[in-house]
């Protein structure tokens, strides 16, 4: 330890001895029995997350020296991200399987026997009938068939949404395209160059409203262009005069209820590709003197026109795959042998992806029949990948979503299969109105599943938390004040948005800002705050993304040197030197809980330290380890300011307030500790840790909180000292 540590140690010993700092700073943790917060096993809800990464690291990574690093940070269960489908992409779990077309191209199925070899990669493919520029996942890449310049290129909607599959009227699952222009502009016409099959009834509408079509879905609604509704469709070119009269919007839409169910250019021989819609290329303009006036940007790339649609077929060939060094969105999925052998799951069961969106559910049972004979643990199965920042309507989700519990409940009953996956929100997720009014996306997909005598194929929710509130990469110290309350909250929406109450809920995948607070104090505390602000608030489990030391810098964040991990790398991608999240961990995994499979009580904690501007400066949360022991994490968000407090363990059933007796185990990690100096891919953390670790002797009443710390106090009360 070095001078400057022994003498801070010293200092804080002493304030605690004796009691020094203010009076009246008193956390107050509601010890009564009957008011238990939750009860958890560090093994099965402090956990972290493996996620696609570049495809010249995967052999890196997963080094036993590198993996015994990972390990150290003490994370409990595993769950499997699965990143192609955020890609648009279709993903091959397994490189070997079968195609649907003898000649090698159409709807894969990865092989489902077990072989000698070992799966160590798996890779994305790009779909070719895709029809959305950019989702909440496709950044860079990739770019839609509606308006690339190109008919001989199409988008097609997804076949597992009509009425073959569905078993439902394709009314009730209507695809569309929606075109984003840049600004408000003069539409009187269409243009649709249809490919097969076609609508047959469809509806040409304008966005009205102040809001964002797609993001603000309740600010406006969907009107018909006063010309714009087709119930005779036949395919081919069409030009439609849609409006007699200029009319400005920024958002068309066309709505499509009824197919031509001819087939498409891949032929008849599977049915699937003789349903849903398909259009080569889209218009929007005006029409003078007979001469059409297009007012879209036709491009193969992300400077084409924004369009989005519905749904996408998961048709592909074998030159979609999509591999590029140093690129997460054209990484390595890690192969399901190497995932559960490198020994990074600890032998405990594990959560895993099927893909759904651009997926099959012949291709998700076979990839759960491998692993089940491979007899690697499964304890969850989550279903696709954020629909919702995808823009898919719930009710398409939802029929998607029974169709693959249908197809993997064959193969085991025994399965948990939940989601949605939802991306990183802080409120309810909202969708254009439903006949009778609804905009719940989580409500609606609720409904369907209790409509179709299914609601028991959902067993846990699931969901991720990425805290961006403004939008920036910042960080601003001011985010860790709104953490608690935004947990609580977003936990409380899903289940008045209809969440049953006996169906548990996950936060599958969460960290800090993508820039370089991630991996300042920030991102400490931050950590050392959400994982028990979540199991209060009533999760099951939360997962920290991710275990890996190393992704490509986050595409939206300019600070970003290689988001959201607990170390830094040198550039061959071996392990450097650990991020303050690392400590954080241990401090979560290791201090405050303590390590293995016992059940721990967590109890509701409240201090009366605020600032000028009434925001809580320390919060705490406190469990009674399965050791009798009480531990508090205790976070001082006064980035400048030390806090003395009194802890006080009040039994409402007693009307007692008891304290520490006997020693304190005292751990604590600040700025104090750790400091991060900026330099993008370089770097660097000075000092690096560790936290300081002391024993505060028999007395204490007070205890000291560094500015910008966190605090892991721990002992025995007087009511559990027998």
């Amino acid at each position: 330890m070095s001078q400057k540590l022994l003498i801070t140690s010293f200092l804080i010993l002493l304030s605690a001895m004796s009691g020094a700092g203010a009076e009246g700073q008193t956390i107050t943790v509601d010890a009564t029995p009957s008011h238990v917060a939750n009860t958890f096993s560090p093994l099965r809800a402090l956990g972290t997350t493996v996620d696609r990464i570049p495809s010249n690291t995967t052999d890196i990574f997963f080094r036993p020296d590198q993996i015994k690093q990972i390990l150290e940070a003490g994370w409990g269960p595993v769950t499997y991200r699965q990143n192609t489908e955020l890609f648009v992409q279709a993903w091959h779990w397994n490189p070997k399987g079968t195609w649907s077309d003898s000649s090698g191209q159409g709807y894969f199925v990865g092989d489902a026997k077990p072989t000698n070899e070992s799966i160590r990669h798996s890779y994305g493919y790009n779909l070719p009938h895709r029809g959305v520029t950019r989702n909440n996942g496709s950044e860079f890449d990739g770019y839609s068939r509606l308006d690339d310049g190109d008919l001989n290129t199409y988008w097609k909607s997804n076949p597992y949404l009509t009425k073959a599959f569905t078993g439902e009227d394709d009314s009730l699952h209507p695809q569309w395209v929606v075109v984003r222009l840049q600004a408000e502009e003069i539409v009187t016409n269409i243009r649709i160059a249809w490919a097969e099959p076609y609508a047959r009834n469809y509806r040409v509408q304008y966005w009205l409203g102040k809001g964002d079509a797609m993001d603000d879905p309740e600010d406006g609604e969907w009107k018909d262009f006063p010309s714009g509704v087709v119930s005779d469709g036949k395919g081919g070119t069409v030009t439609l005069q849609v409006s007699p009269t200029p009319l400005a919007t920024r958002y068309v839409r066309v709505l499509m209820t009824e197919s031509s169910n001819t087939c498409d250019t891949h032929g008849k021989s599977d049915p699937r590709n003789c349903v849903g819609y398909a259009i080569k290329e889209i218009y929007l303009g005006t029409q003078t003197n007979g001469e059409f006036h297009d007012i879209l940007h036709h491009t193969p790339g992300q400077d084409q026109t924004f369009t989005f649609s519905s749904s996408i077929d998961p048709w592909h060939q074998p030159s979609d795959l999509y591999v590029i060094p140093d690129r997460m969105e054209s990484g390595d999925q890690v192969g399901f042998d190497l995932f559960f052998t490198s020994g990074i799951t600890r032998g405990q069961p594990a959560m895993v992806p099927v893909a759904l969106l651009y997926g099959t559910p012949e291709d998700a049972a076979a990839q759960i029949t491998y692993l089940e004979k491979r007899g690697y643990p499964i304890s969850y199965i989550e279903m696709g990948e954020e629909p919702d920042g995808q823009y898919m309507a719930p009710e398409d989700y939802a029929t998607l979503y029974l169709q693959w519990a249908t197809a993997l409940h064959k193969i085991d009953p025994d399965l948990k299969l939940g989601g949605p996956v939802f991306e990183g929100v802080s409120e309810d997720i909202k969708f254009w109105p439903d006949a009778q009014g609804k905009t719940s996306w989580f409500t609606r997909f609720l409904d369907y599943l209790k409509a179709h005598n299914r609601l028991s194929d959902l067993s846990f929710m699931s969901y991720e938390h990425y805290p961006y509130y403004d939008g920036t990469c910042q960080g601003p110290w001011s985010n860790l004040f709104k953490e608690p309350e935004v947990l609580t909250h977003i936990v409380q929406v899903w289940r008045d948005d209809g969440l049953p109450a006996n169906v548990p809920m996950f936060n599958t995948e969460t960290n800090a800002p993508g820039g370089d607070a991630a991996v300042d104090v920030f991102g400490a505390l931050w950590l050392g705050e959400t994982f028990p602000a979540f199991l209060t608030a009533g999760g099951k489990a939360s997962y920290y993304h991710h275990a890996l030391p190393y992704s490509t810098p986050h595409p939206a964040c300019w600070n970003s040197w290689g988001t959201y991990h607990m170390f830094t790398t040198d550039h061959n991608y071996l392990i450097k030197q650990r991020t303050s999240q690392f400590f954080a961990t241990q401090m979560l995994t290791q201090e405050w809980a303590e390590p293995g499979d016992g059940e721990h009580r967590l109890f509701h904690a409240a201090s009366d330290i605020k600032d000028s501007m009434g925001r809580t400066l320390v919060t705490a949360y406190a469990v009674q380890r399965p050791d009798g022991q009480w531990s508090l994490m205790v976070i001082n968000k006064d980035y400048d300011n030390p806090h003395s407090v009194k802890i006080a363990f009040h039994d409402a059933d007693t009307s007692t307030d008891n304290s520490y007796v006997g020693p304190v185990t005292r751990i604590t990690f600040g700025k104090e500790q750790y400091r991060w100096h900026s330099a993008m891919r370089d770097g660097y953390a000075d000092p690096d840790g560790p936290a300081d670790k002391s024993t505060l002797p028999d007395g204490a009443r007070s205890f000291v909180l560094p500015p910008a710390s966190m605090t892991v106090l721990r002992g025995r009360i007087s009511s559990s000292a027998k």
